[in-house]
């Protein structure tokens, strides 16, 4: 989508925080400053492109657009070529291989923390209706192959597909850091082929090395079980196609 300078283009706005951009600015509003302080951290650390930090000011943080364009998103096609995927998936080994940051991010939270969070929350889903009983339990018994030892990484956190540019086979920027920190690496290999699993062998001949698709499969169950509620109370519909309903779907 083209941005002029004097227009306001909202990229993505709930309760929690909200970005925006003016033209090749991007306005990030926090209320949670450690999230911002984190996300500036991780991206003076990162070993891979990252977006120009322009300026700061609590609540907001500014950060310059990057160039290219992502290879697709959560619930719509997917583009580039395999080549494309595979430089992205070495553009993942890079951070992980990285020296650890000093946090634990998103995907460093403990086997019994995370146990305990799944499974309440597969509890609301079954009691409030939002997703069948067989479904849930099904995902649930998946999910179990992910709550096992790891040797920590530096992790993106939420790498999403939408947060990955390239230009051809170039990856451009990573933006949006604000979950980053030691973790699971296969989490982030997760987050990043979620919805377009046909693409996580074109990643990982780009990452390289044995990876766990039981591990990887695990994730995807995992990280939409969790995802779905968050998703509905927030404004999002996690019911579209291709989206986090169907991830789990493919797991029966």
């Amino acid at each position: 989508m083209a941005v002029t300078t004097d227009e306001v283009h909202v990229v993505v706005a709930h309760s929690e925080r909200a970005t925006l951009r003016v033209g090749d600015v991007f306005l990030k509003v926090d209320a949670d400053q450690a999230r911002i302080d984190v996300e500036v951290e991780a991206m003076a650390l990162a070993p891979v492109p990252t977006p120009e930090v322009l300026w700061r000011k609590p609540p907001v943080l500014a950060i310059s657009a990057v160039p290219g364009a992502t290879l697709g998103r959560l619930g719509g096609p997917s583009t580039g070529s395999p080549a494309a995927w595979a430089a992205a998936g070495a553009a993942i080994r890079k951070l992980h291989d990285a020296p650890l940051p000093p946090r634990v991010g998103r995907a460093g939270r403990g086997v019994g923390e995370l146990a305990a969070e799944l499974d309440a929350e597969c509890a609301l889903l079954v009691a409030n209706g939002i997703l069948p009983a067989e479904l849930v339990t099904r995902n649930r018994q998946v999910a179990e192959a992910a709550l096992r030892a790891w040797t920590p990484a530096f992790t993106h956190g939420d790498l999403q597909i939408a947060h990955v540019f390239l230009e051809g086979n170039q990856v451009t920027g990573i933006i949006d850091w604000s979950e980053a920190g030691r973790g699971d690496a296969l989490y982030d290999l997760a987050t990043f082929t979620l919805g377009h699993e046909e693409h996580l062998d074109d990643v990982l001949v780009g990452y390289g090395g044995d990876v766990d698709l039981e591990v990887v499969r695990a994730w995807w169950a995992l990280r939409s079980l969790l995802g779905v509620r968050w998703l509905v109370e927030h404004g999002f519909d996690p019911f579209l196609p291709g989206c986090e309903v169907d991830v789990l779907r493919s797991r029966m």
